[in-house]
């Protein structure tokens, strides 16, 4: 459960060092992601970015971006904004583990459904990454198979097992 005195709003180039900080303490080596390509991706998606504060300082972010179901983003690619999204695809969410057990995470996915919601896309999807496939479940996401070579070779870009979901959205 959240504790109340937590802010979810839209993440700012401000918050990049924070971002930077929650990733390299959650992630292994192989799944750090530079500040300039995520400087790029808030900026090409800048309404799709949250962070939530809590106790002061920056504790967990959600960066995702208007998508069409089926398209993926390899692991260090840019985010490609589609025009006629149907889709929110959420490509990073961490929590700082100091943080670990407060819901910020659930929190933060809650915020941005109720985003993709008002903006008319109707699912959600996400690849999921480091043994986080029961997390996903647990939000209403079903593995799916990415479709075609191109996808499939976006998906192989991760380390590890990665599993691409999908969620369709109440609505």
């Amino acid at each position: 459960m959240a504790p109340d005195n937590v802010i979810v709003r839209g993440m700012r180039t401000d918050d990049l060092d924070a971002v930077l900080a929650i990733q390299l303490a959650c992630y292994g080596a192989g799944f750090v992601e530079d500040g300039a390509l995520i400087a790029r991706r808030l900026a090409a998606a800048p309404h799709t970015g949250w962070v939530v504060e809590h106790e002061g300082g920056v504790r967990a972010y959600l960066a995702g971006y208007p998508s069409v179901a089926g398209k993926l983003t390899p692991l260090h690619g840019e985010f490609e904004v589609a025009a006629q999204a149907d889709s929110l695809y959420l490509h990073d969410l961490a929590v700082h583990p100091d943080a670990s057990g407060l819901g910020l995470g659930p929190r933060l996915v809650r915020h941005a459904w109720a985003h993709a919601l008002h903006a008319g896309w109707r699912q959600s999807t996400l690849v999921s990454v480091q043994s986080s496939v029961g997390f996903w479940e647990r939000q209403g996401y079903a593995a799916t198979l990415p479709h075609g070579p191109q996808q499939q070779a976006r998906l192989a870009t991760y380390p590890g097992e990665s599993v691409y979901m999908i969620r369709r959205l109440p609505g």
